[in-house]
């Protein structure tokens, strides 16, 4: 366990001037009057304050609980009087006040409070002096809706606490701290072992969404091949979620390179150094499946847009052929219609009452009419024939 360091404002240059920036923020504009006395009023009831943002806080000494505090105050105040104890606060999205606080006592630098009150970070890895610095992005999968759910978790590490800040509901740091207070060997090496066992538990919650988007991945090929018309935005929406869990953990792999790097300048247990490695293997596991599913989705995406090519010819095909046939039959009705159409030109025109007609009189008038038919049905069949229209 690190030995409890003094904390006079004085002597850390960025405590300094975090303090000027507070100091700035509490202070009225410069426009503004004296402030005047107000007259008596009655007593009101009291405003309802907000709900404290702590979900727990803890002091340890040697890997054991020995104080619970119920506010940030209480958590300053009791540390101070043990000079060899260990904090860990844990807050869920945390007022600014809380965040300013927590700053002004563990001289905490502002760019790290900053990125704390602002969330949305990538996840990264800083150091601030003695003061560790780390932003994780933990998943979880959603069975009902079939979705990954991303949660940002900053925590800073000092040489006497642990403060983590949760934006979303993953990951589940209740049951990192119990199991750490099942180990109190593991728990007394300090500061250090929360930070991997927070690690440890970050990743851990990665193997369930590996695993769920494995099977969404196999229900998508299936219903690619099947020719599901929705499975297009099914895919295009896990590979969105896929870019964003490929965000999370391909960063973790060079942090935690990073911290076993420095194993022998900060002294670090071997007890937590096989613990770190063991997290690095998992999370480069991770990560190498994570960009399997990428490439899988790719491979799907293309694979589907195939499939629709190929329908979308295989029914412009079908209407070709249905339109060639359609042609054919009109042909056909066309050339009989026109056949037909011969004789009843010409035994419309015989069939005129009028007086002054030639043939009329004719004694072959009959036969010539019938021949005339005859000739011109046959004569439109032939050139029709060679035409491929009967």
């Amino acid at each position: 366990m690190s030995e409890r360091r003094a904390r006079p404002a004085a002597q850390n240059p960025a405590a300094k001037g975090f303090r000027r920036f507070v100091r700035r923020r509490a202070l009225p504009p410069p426009s503004a009057p004296p402030a005047t006395p107000a007259p008596a009023a009655e007593p009101t009831a009291p405003e309802t304050a907000e709900p404290p943002s702590i979900v727990q806080a803890a002091l340890y000494r040697d890997g054991v609980r020995v104080s619970s505090p119920a506010t940030l105050a209480d958590t300053f105040r009791e540390l101070r009087d043990q000079p060899s104890g260990m904090a860990w606060i844990g807050l869920a999205r945390p007022t600014e006040s809380e965040l300013l606080s927590l700053a002004a006592e563990f001289d905490l630098h502002p760019l790290s409070v900053e990125d704390a009150m602002e969330a949305h970070q990538r996840p990264k890895l800083e150091r601030y002096g003695d003061t560790l610095f780390v932003v994780l992005r933990a998943a979880r999968y959603l069975d009902a809706p079939e979705e990954v759910d991303f949660g940002e978790l900053h925590v800073f590490v000092g040489p006497d606490f642990v403060i983590t800040v949760r934006h979303g509901a993953a990951p589940d740091l209740s049951a990192v701290r119990d199991r750490m207070e099942k180990t109190p060997e593991l728990l007394s090496l300090g500061p250090e072992a929360v930070l991997y066992a927070i690690l440890d538990a970050v990743v851990d919650g990665y193997a369930p969404v590996v695993s769920g988007v494995q099977n969404d991945i196999d229900e998508i090929e299936t219903e690619v091949f099947r020719g599901d018309p929705e499975v297009s935005r099914r895919i295009y929406e896990l590979s969105r979620e896929m870019v964003e869990f490929q965000r999370a953990t391909r960063p973790l792999v060079g942090m935690l390179h990073a911290l076993m790097a420095g194993f022998a300048k900060y002294g670090t247990d071997e007890e937590l150094q096989r613990y770190l490695r063991d997290v690095a293997d998992h999370v480069t596991h991770t990560s190498e499946r994570v960009d399997g599913f990428r490439q899988a989705l790719t491979d799907i995406l293309t694979v589907n847009a195939t499939l629709v090519t190929q329908q979308q010819n295989a029914e412009m095909r079908a209407l070709a052929e249905a339109g060639f046939e359609q042609n054919e039959e009109i042909k056909k009705i066309s050339s009989w219609a026109a056949i037909l159409f011969a004789p009843t030109l010409v035994g419309t025109i015989y069939g005129m009452n009028f007086e002054n007609m030639p043939e009329l009189g004719w004694s072959f008038g009959y036969p010539f009419a019938i021949g005339l038919m005859g000739l011109v049905c046959v004569s439109l069949y032939v050139i029709f024939k060679r035409r491929d229209w009967l």
